[in-house]
């Protein structure tokens, strides 16, 4: 099977966007006037299918996301160079986020640029027909729920479109929507993907059937409607996925796309990219900002020691659990056993998330450390279980047999005893098993947030502030001052 490659010069003449959900003049960015170029454009399948590609092409800037879905959390320290490397990345590290943090900029400005190219299609579905159209549209509705829902998760309320682009201009008369409203949008556009899209793909990154139910399944986790979620994510469970046995094979090369991938964003290094314009690479430019500092020595390439682990996270790995040296390097001990050398990072930890550096002999052919090919694993098999586990367990009335099956599931391949615990114990070895089997893949700062721990496990988090993130200023301003900044900020 061919892998779908994403081309962001592919798409950049045909989709139109207004400049107050983009707020920059990137490279994939054109504003113009409504319907310029639209009616020669969508006149057959090969147009839908450019368009397509388009939107599938923003989900390469998700790596932001998920860097800072873990620093935002107690899983890893922000790290750089010092203090003053990449301010905004630091202050989301400290809970000092302000709404004028760039970084918090970029995921607006890109999930909605991702929103935008999904919604171009989306006002055009009705212009031409041809075989195979409604998949089109399912994979497009996939599209757009994925980034909604990250819209939801970083910013709570958010201006919500609906099969049309935010055009220039139109920003003063847009209002944030209830991410209620944002949510009964994602939870159709995924349940239509899941009806309309196949169980396996002839092209390799596209997304299945699975990856619809699997991502309905955790929208409905973060809204607590657990009968609903243990519902639809038992279906994934039923096939056609499965754990892979070797961990650690998981996140390399080799690794990529296997029976436990059930979404992964694909990544290649087709094109290289500066550092005025990250979203301009094809590769995954986390792994770089991720990498060790100044490396020298085996099997690692050097990066910017960034996202480094904390010993917290380290020590709530279980002792004989498999698993900690597949996510996480211990620096100190790799460099003696094999004479690397390195230098130490601002909050150096001694730690590396070994699942996203760069390895030697990865491709690159531009900066190698921003066109990293390695793929994110967006959603695993390994998650779907966890999900799967919490949603019975927390339903009414539970199922915590279930639950346990699919909690030691994951156990088992770690070489880790079962889980015999009900209740409100087991909840908590749900969890705890979600923070060291996903570690370093962007999703327990959000695990914390939806199951009210968080303000009890990060440092300097405020109750009614932190759950979501600021609304960019210059957005605010842009949108003639209509919206209220979210309270705290």
């Amino acid at each position: 099977m061919k892998k779908i490659k994403y081309h962001k010069q592919l798409i950049m003449s045909l989709v139109l966007v207004g400049s107050v959900l983009m707020g920059c003049s990137d490279d994939f960015v054109d504003v113009a006037s409504e319907d310029e170029n639209s009616e020669d454009f969508f006149n057959s399948e090969e147009d839908y299918q450019s368009a397509l590609i388009g939107a599938y092409d923003l989900l390469q800037s998700t790596y932001i996301n998920v860097m800072l879905g873990e620093i935002a959390s107690d899983n890893t320290l922000a790290g750089g160079e010092s203090a003053t490397d990449v301010p905004g990345i630091q202050e989301i590290d400290d809970m000092m986020h302000t709404p004028v943090n760039a970084q918090l900029r970029d995921i607006w400005n890109w999930m909605y640029a991702g929103v935008n190219r999904a919604n171009y299609i989306m006002e055009f579905q009705d212009k031409t027909d041809f075989p195979g159209k409604e998949e089109v549209i399912a994979q497009t509705r996939f599209l757009r729920a994925y980034y909604y829902f990250e819209l939801v998760k970083w910013f709570g309320d958010v201006p919500l479109a609906i099969d049309k682009r935010i055009l220039f201009g139109e920003e003063t008369e847009i209002d944030r929507s209830p991410k209620e409203d944002v949510y009964v949008l994602i939870e159709e556009d995924l349940l239509f993907a899941s009806e309309n899209l196949p169980a396996v793909q002839s092209e390799i990154g596209r997304v299945t059937q699975g990856a619809a139910r699997a991502l309905l399944g955790k929208v409905y986790l973060f809204q607590d409607k657990f009968s609903e979620a243990a519902d639809v994510l038992d279906l994934v469970i039923a096939g056609p996925y499965d754990l892979v046995d070797d961990y650690e094979t998981i996140f390399e090369q080799e690794g990529e796309n296997n029976i436990e991938s059930v979404f992964e964003v694909q990544y290649t290094d087709v094109e290289g990219a500066g550092f005025g314009c990250l979203q301009c690479s094809e590769g995954n430019v986390a792994v770089g900002f991720n990498g060790i500092r100044n490396y020298s020595g085996p099997l690692f390439d050097s990066g910017f020691s960034f996202n480094v682990p904390t010993q917290e996270v380290v020590d709530a790995f279980e002792a004989g659990d498999v698993r900690l040296d597949a996510a996480i390097l211990d620096i100190d001990a790799w460099a003696a056993a094999q004479g690397a050398t390195f230098s130490i990072g601002f909050e150096h930890t001694g730690y590396y998330n070994r699942k996203y550096i760069a390895r030697q002999g990865d491709l690159n052919t531009g900066d190698a450390n921003l066109t990293n090919p390695n793929n994110y694993r967006a959603i695993r098999f390994a998650d779907v279980l966890l999900m799967a586990a919490e949603a019975h367990n927390r339903k009414s009335p539970s199922n915590d047999g279930i639950a346990q099956t699919y909690l030691n599931r994951v156990r088992t391949r770690a070489q880790l005893a079962d889980v015999t615990a009900t209740g409100t114990s087991l909840a908590d070895a749900i969890y705890q098993e979600r923070r060291v089997e996903l570690v370093g893949e962007g999703h327990h700062f959000f695990d914390l947030v939806r199951t009210g721990r968080a303000a009890t496990e990060i440092d300097g988090f405020v109750t009614g502030k932190h759950e979501v993130f600021p609304i960019p200023l210059i957005e605010i301003q842009l949108a003639g001052n209509r919206w209220e900044q979210n309270p705290g900020y």
